[in-house]
């Protein structure tokens, strides 16, 4: 459902695509996905939206936030909230949804395809919005996990749905173990 020709662009909601990748078992390689959708069209712009502790020394996605704002994504980031729920347990709030819809309105006179990296049922009416201007709309999640990452509403009214495990072999490489100690 792509064509050489259409600009492209891409917007990833970081915690849902790191999840629906995490719930099957890889890691995304940034650099291949880029790639890929380069491939498949002209592509315009690749948002990575992502909300980050600001009080903590050191975010473990620190490092992939750098690397992506060094190799051709444009990163939205913004401090995440913490609180204490009503359990007395630490939450961590960073809805990234509104930047990332604004974005794609804002973008799509320019565009003929975007593709979300989502499967989040808000964004529904974002992509009725963008097709009523004359946009089509891909949306990356998986069905394959359990429970399926991907509202059944956005799939529905997405023109094409990307089920993420099949990209896996293009997009994916294999999750990181962590470093064992040797043994005795």
């Amino acid at each position: 459902m792509f064509y050489k020709d259409e600009r492209l662009a891409l917007f990833i909601d970081g915690s849902n695509l790191y999840a629906a990748a995490k719930a099957l078992g890889f890691d995304i390689d940034y650099k291949l996905l880029r790639q890929e959708f380069m491939r498949r069209g002209k592509l315009l712009r690749a948002f990575y939206y992502t909300a980050l502790l600001e009080n903590d020394e050191y975010s473990p996605i620190r490092p992939l936030v750098d690397w992506l704002n060094y190799n051709g994504f444009s990163m939205v980031t913004k401090p995440a909230k913490e609180y204490t729920d009503s359990m007395g347990r630490r939450k961590v709030k960073g809805d990234m949804d509104i930047e990332l819809a604004v974005d794609a309105m804002e973008l799509a006179p320019r565009v003929d395809h975007i593709v979300i990296f989502s499967g989040d049922g808000d964004f529904r009416p974002l992509v009725e919005s963008l097709q009523r201007q004359g946009v089509r709309v891909s949306v990356v999640s998986t069905i394959r996990s359990q429970p399926p990452m991907i509202s059944d509403d956005l799939r529905r009214q997405a023109d094409n749905f990307i089920e993420l495990d099949d990209l896996r072999d293009v997009i994916g490489r294999p999750p990181r173990d962590p470093i064992s100690a040797p043994q005795d």
